[in-house]
């Protein structure tokens, strides 16, 4: 493992960490999700980092990729609210989330993701078997009453790349493949009281770049510096519209993703609308098989 990523990842771990408690402290009854979201953006920058990706707050039974467009806005009120945070600092990616409970009627749930984190958390180590990890998220929330979402996962984490192998599953799905030293990834369980699977729906509001190839309109073709810039970390329809017009920029994205330009990513939906909690913290195995939760 080179030094400077494993500094800078411990870095962005920490860094992750401290935008997650300010995030959290934001979220109160009567705040604008946009508003918060802004000052999300603002505190990462004032740490001389970027955001991995457009911080999301996803509601109720909503898993995760969810952001209001940006012409709309919420209010929160009584939601249970997944704060989903990321930090890119020299390339390096410190992921995290929590989730609160505004309408106070759901903390077992919380208390039921949290306590599956820290399980997996605690057998972290060089030739474990990720379905091991897995195992241990579904005992911890079974346990308690509830269901893990079986088809999200925790994630390999890279330079200046979000989602990399191997994937950290939230059940024993007897995948071999185990942790070796100098891996860099994020535990992600979901807990749920509803079905356990998500689906895909709705409109999308955060996107990544693709590839490069032809686009026909102008206007579309001037919004690919601005895509690049990203250096293929996901981004917010928010961010392309900033100083132009949003009919133009939703129309221009619609082209981008026809063409194969960039991805959407839309709302991951609980299948039976059942409430959805989520924990997440980035881990490090370095070179010597010592194991860092960089954002716990």
């Amino acid at each position: 493992m080179h030094q400077q990523y494993k500094q800078d990842f411990l870095h962005a771990g920490a860094l992750a960490k401290q935008v997650r408690a300010y995030g959290k402290s934001l979220i109160q009854p009567g705040a604008s999700y946009n508003a918060v979201m802004q000052q999300i953006y603002k505190k990462i920058s004032d740490l001389g980092a970027i955001a991995a990706f457009p911080p999301q707050m996803a509601l109720d039974h909503v898993a995760a990729h969810f952001l209001p467009q940006p012409d709309e806005d919420i209010l929160f009120s009584t939601q249970v609210v997944k704060l989903d945070i990321g930090v890119c600092f020299n390339g390096a990616i410190g992921d995290c989330a929590v989730t609160v409970d505004l309408s106070g009627k759901y903390q077992p749930l919380i208390d039921a993701a949290e306590a599956a984190l820290l399980a997996a958390e605690k057998i972290i180590k060089v030739g474990l078997p990720t379905r091991e990890i897995g195992a241990a998220i579904e005992h911890a929330i079974v346990s308690r009453g509830f269901k893990p979402i079986k088809n999200l996962c925790g994630h390999g984490l890279g330079y200046f790349k979000v989602h990399t192998p191997p994937s950290i599953p939230n059940y024993d799905d007897r995948s071999r493949t185990v942790i070796t030293p100098g891996m860099t990834f994020a535990i992600e369980p979901f807990a749920t009281d509803g079905k356990g699977m998500i689906y895909e729906a709705g409109q999308p509001a955060i996107f990544s770049y693709a590839a490069s190839r032809p686009v026909h309109s102008d206007f579309a073709r001037s919004l690919l510096p601005k895509i690049k810039a990203f250096h293929g970390l996901p981004f917010s329809i928010h961010e392309l519209s900033q100083d132009l017009p949003l009919p133009e920029v939703q129309k221009a994205v619609q082209e981008l993703i026809q063409a194969g330009v960039i991805n959407g990513y839309a709302p991951f939906i609980e299948e039976a609308h059942g409430m959805v909690a989520q924990a997440e913290n980035s881990i490090l195995v370095d070179e010597h098989g010592k194991v860092f939760v960089t954002t716990r």
